[in-house]
């Protein structure tokens, strides 16, 4: 099989074209002719030396993927009843640039109606992300703020946040947003959300203004850094600060006397490294609760570019210019 290799730490040109033999499965595990794979942040950081795959994972960048399952196990846990021809996305550790992906069954979920597999393939990182942290670290709706709280997404317009928006915008949360540019802006306003340009206004600021000063009852985070103090300040009293990345830098000095009083919570979490029993009660839930949004239509995978596969290169490079809004795929 053709698949995309880390020839050496380093820039986008080190990604090259190369043929594998294709994986084989082990028990509990399906194997995926892939269509199209998602490309994201961690695969920056994987390519960049940043990011090693969890011990017994393929060396192959790639955390998603959609395709035609084709062989494997499907006699264990099956709680979608999937078999050999169906269409699907899954969630993977590694391995997902290459026509064929080893995942677990579990980890699989069918294709929504109405999707092609390669808007599928920007489905699992994504949901299965903002699921975990927003909706189960963070809370959402479970706070003192009751069914209505107040979700703030950092980074509206990436494919984490293009997602987090949709999801709390269709629970009936409120959902504020930052971007960078009027474009970005205007595109997360469109999903559902009330932009904030970081690069002309305050967030905090903003978010006090438009919740009468109280603040926001869950904040999702990926830039962590100089950031956390002031989202310490735009929390509502009961509040989460949900970490799932550091672009911003890993270190914060914090006012540890504001979070006990204002009986705030600072969490985070990340995916690749936990076991196929914690992800795949995330497909379950998504399955119950997400699926029948993305079957209707109310949400939608938000694809911004799809490249040949043999471009993975040109695909990161845009990543990192953080141009995009939305998800960045790789088609075979």
């Amino acid at each position: 099989m053709q698949a995309i290799e880390i020839t050496r730490f380093g820039t986008p040109d080190v990604l090259r074209l190369a043929r594998r033999p294709i994986p084989q499965t082990g028990p509990g595990e399906v194997l995926i002719k892939v269509t199209a794979s998602g490309v994201n942040r961690p695969d920056v950081f994987q390519r960049q030396g940043h990011y090693a795959p969890p011990p017994g994972a393929s060396d192959l960048p790639g955390l998603e993927v959609a395709g035609e399952l084709v062989d494997g196990d499907f006699g264990g846990d099956n709680p979608f009843g999937l078999g050999r021809g169906n269409a699907v996305c899954a969630l993977l550790a590694g391995g997902g640039y290459a026509e064929y992906a080893v995942a677990p069954l579990a980890q699989c979920l069918p294709v929504p109606r109405g999707l092609s597999p390669v808007e599928a393939a920007a489905l699992p990182e994504n949901y299965f992300t903002v699921w975990s942290n927003v909706f189960d670290r963070g809370r959402l709706g479970r706070g003192e703020g009751g069914s209505h709280e107040t979700l703030l997404v950092q980074g509206g317009s990436s494919g984490i946040g293009v997602t987090a928006i949709q999801l709390a915008h269709a629970f009936g949360h409120r959902v504020f947003a930052t971007a960078g540019s009027a474009e970005k802006c205007t595109a997360c306003e469109g999903l559902g959300a009330v932009a904030i340009n970081y690069r002309k206004q305050d967030f905090v600021h903003e978010v006090h203004r438009h919740t009468d000063g109280r603040g926001v009852d869950v904040i999702l985070d990926m830039v962590a850094g100089d950031y956390i103090p002031r989202e310490i300040d735009a929390l509502a009293e009961g509040g989460r600060l949900v970490f799932i990345a550091t672009l911003g830098g890993s270190r914060a000095e914090i006012d540890v006397a504001a979070i006990m009083r204002r009986r705030l919570t600072l969490t985070g979490s990340t995916l690749r490294g936990r076991d196929v029993g914690f992800k795949g009660a995330i497909a379950v839930q998504l399955h119950e609760k997400v699926w029948p949004l993305l079957d209707a239509g109310t949400i939608r995978p938000i694809v911004h570019q799809v490249f040949p596969a043999a471009e993975a290169a040109r695909a990161h490079a845009l990543m990192e210019s953080s141009a995009h809004i939305g998800k960045l795929l790789l088609q075979w």
